[in-house]
């Protein structure tokens, strides 16, 4: 890929730049230079998406653009990268900034000239945007570096299979990506909020979010003749309804348990009562407490439910990922950088939403904080994640990457 090199594009490293300039200046400006590289390197991105697990060439795109910083980037055991942006002080464990590299399976929707080239493929959920982000994090921060102002060194981790169940995550985690990291930051989409605002939240910002499924079998037979049968459709009607409503009043309401189905399967002839079914979903909890006892419950509230019946039911539940919990230093880190590069007024209060993220196993391992990036054109429509017809306004990339190389910096100052 041949990437647009702005006239100035180039990394000064010359300590008078950084007294010149201050650290902060040197991040602003390289960010500025770097627009049009950063936003074609988002465009591109958006135009060849690949699924979870499956991000070879995008792996292959990131590590081209960071050995072009002069750094040196380790490709990880099937997708993805890591790479580490060294301070001037080796005791000081390094901050670690983090985007997810896959695209989702829905076909993308609008009319842009970079539109997805891939057939039901596209970055409906802003990964596009978070990879240019950390990416101008890394521009920034190199400058910033080979001026010898970059105190506390930086790991850069571009995630795969953030969407996948079992997510990317926890794959990365084990190859060792947080080991000795002593926070870790992200950013994700937010098109409900304007371009130019963040939203920040100490404590959870989303919800655990797990996939359930539930078999039933029994004795099937003719329609005309429901009493001789384990009726299977009537009954996964029944535990469609009952089980959420179960959940809700078993569970403290304040834990925002919420039970929703996706598919639901039983049966191919209208005159036959179906010897099997299958109901699939999500289980999300917003409060940690609650999600570690969910699976436990879960089982038991559908084993009275199906009594009745008499009819065999099986739960998979399995543990996808935790609530995202900001830890309340991580999020001043956050909220000092935005504040800095934004103002005040730009830093949004922000509401714990029902959707999952992987970024939560980080915040398992290390303290953290997850803030969500306005791309919404004020004034403009307010679109949706996981959406085909999804539109970015692209001065977010800069913004994301500027707040996020900020936030390496803030660091010490603010804990």
């Amino acid at each position: 890929m041949q990437l647009h090199q702005d006239q100035q594009g180039h990394r000064s490293t010359g300590a008078e730049v950084a007294d010149m300039l201050g650290p902060e200046g040197m991040i602003a400006r390289t960010v500025r230079e770097r627009a049009v590289t950063l936003q074609e390197l988002r465009r591109h991105i958006h135009r060849h998406p690949e699924l979870s697990m499956q991000e070879y060439a995008t792996t292959d795109l990131v590590v081209d653009q960071l050995q072009s910083l002069g750094l040196s980037p380790r490709r990880l055991e099937n997708t993805g990268v890591v790479c580490d942006i060294p301070g001037t002080d080796p005791h000081l464990a390094p901050v670690g900034l983090r985007a997810d590299m896959d695209a989702l399976g829905i076909p993308e929707l609008s009319t842009v000239p970079f539109r997805s080239t891939v057939e039901g493929v596209s970055h409906s959920c802003g990964h596009d945007v978070h990879m240019a982000a950390v990416m101008g994090a890394a521009m920034a921060l190199v400058r910033v570096a080979g001026a010898g102002a970059l105190r506390r060194g930086v790991r850069l981790v571009f995630q795969p299979s953030e969407e996948r169940h079992p997510c990317g995550a926890l794959d990365l985690i084990r190859q060792g990506v947080v080991d000795g990291l002593d926070s870790i930051f992200a950013l994700h989409c937010d098109p409900g909020v304007d371009v130019g605002h963040l939203g920040l939240k100490v404590g959870p910002i989303t919800s655990a979010t797990d996939p359930v499924k539930i078999e039933v079998r029994g004795a099937g037979g003719h329609t005309s003749r429901p009493h001789l049968t384990q009726d299977l459709v009537y009954a996964l009607g029944s535990i469609a309804t009952q089980l959420p409503a179960a959940l809700s009043r078993r569970m403290d309401p304040r834990s925002g348990v919420n039970l929703t189905w996706g598919s639901i399967h039983a049966g191919s002839a209208f005159n036959a009562i179906p010897s099997s079914g299958v109901l699939e979903g999500t289980l999300r909890c917003l409060d940690h407490e609650a999600w570690d006892q969910a699976e436990a419950l879960l089982e038991q509230v559908l084993s009275e439910l199906v009594k009745p019946w008499g009819i065999e039911a099986r739960v998979t539940h399995d543990r996808g990922v935790p609530p995202v919990s900001n830890s309340a230093g991580s999020t001043a880190v956050l909220e000092a950088a935005v504040s800095d590069v934004l103002g005040r007024e730009n830093v949004d209060p922000t509401a714990q939403s029902l959707g999952g993220e992987d970024f939560a196993w980080y915040l398992e391992k290390v303290p953290g904080a997850l803030a969500r990036l306005g791309t919404r054109t004020p004034g403009g429509r307010t679109y949706d994640l996981h959406m085909g017809d999804l539109m970015i306004d692209e001065r977010a990339i800069g913004i994301g990457a500027t707040v996020l190389a900020s936030a390496c910096l803030q660091r010490d100052l603010v804990l």
